[in-house]
């Protein structure tokens, strides 16, 4: 990968294939966060029949929305990043020969999700404009993963009241009835509990545990726009389902894009 003249340069890139080949991305290559099966899980909230637009909040190279728009024919994918060099990578996956078949679905705004008002509106992010929001944001304490890697630091570290921000412009740019779709470690259920208060309701927690016995270590959630329906624990997921290392089959299911987890 090369630079103009006067352009800052952007680190090596590998193409890496998802869903067993079913789209590719550009990713830095020992640098920066490199997606994986997060992304993936992610993805599987969203329904092959989903219709309109949806937007990927911290898309980094697009692995989540990529994976959406892969999968989804009707569904117009907008990929938000507010670092210059993780959006430039997101171009490069959209615009990966590989992807060609989904590529005109899939668009870039380069944004800090945590603008508000006209700010927000100008970036690209209006009001009441998409249907499906999903997340993967930074949620480890900025102490727990101490980096000199200025991408990975800004990939991995949670800023002061970040729940609350990024479901506070969820809940202005999302449709009445729209889906909210995000990824997050246990210990930030009450954060995002008490941020979708009054934005969105009927909230469906599945827990991710690596295997039956030990604790969850992630947990998945969706919501819909404007509903006044309960919280709802679904079964787990296990990643393992022995100690061999492999995955249950239904967690490779869905990270390979088989299948998704339904509301219902």
């Amino acid at each position: 990968m090369s630079s103009g003249p006067g352009e800052n340069r952007l680190p090596e890139a590998t193409v890496d294939a998802f869903h067993r080949g079913r789209f590719f991305l550009a990713q830095p290559r020992g640098k920066g966060h490199r997606a994986g099966i997060d992304a993936m899980l992610l993805a599987s909230l969203v329904p092959p029949e989903a219709k309109g637009r949806l937007a990927d909040f911290g898309a980094g190279c697009g692995a989540a929305g990529i994976a959406v728009a892969s999968r989804t024919p009707d569904l117009e994918v907008i990929l938000v990043e507010r670092s210059r060099e993780m959006a430039q990578f997101a171009r490069q996956s959209a615009q990966l020969p590989q992807n060609a078949e989904f590529a005109k679905k899939i668009s870039i705004v380069e944004a800090d999700v945590t603008l508000s008002g006209r700010e927000r509106i100008a970036a690209g992010l209006a009001d009441a404009g998409f249907d499906h929001i999903i997340m993967n944001p930074p949620f480890n304490d900025a102490a727990d993963r101490v980096t000199p890697d200025r991408l990975k630091a800004e990939a991995h570290a949670m800023p002061k009241d970040m729940w609350a921000q990024w479901i506070r412009t969820a809940g202005a740019v999302c449709k009445p009835g729209g889906q909210l779709s995000l990824i997050a470690r246990p210990q930030s259920l009450e954060q995002i509990l008490a941020a979708c208060t009054g934005r969105f309701g009927g909230l469906h927690i599945v827990p991710v545990h690596p295997r039956p016995g030990e604790e969850a270590i992630r947990i998945l959630a969706s919501a819909i726009a404007g509903s006044r329906a309960r919280l709802s624990i679904r079964p787990p997921l296990f990643v393992h389902d022995d100690k061999a290392g492999g995955y249950s089959p239904f967690v490779d299911d869905l990270i390979n894009g088989r299948a998704f987890l339904a509301r219902r």
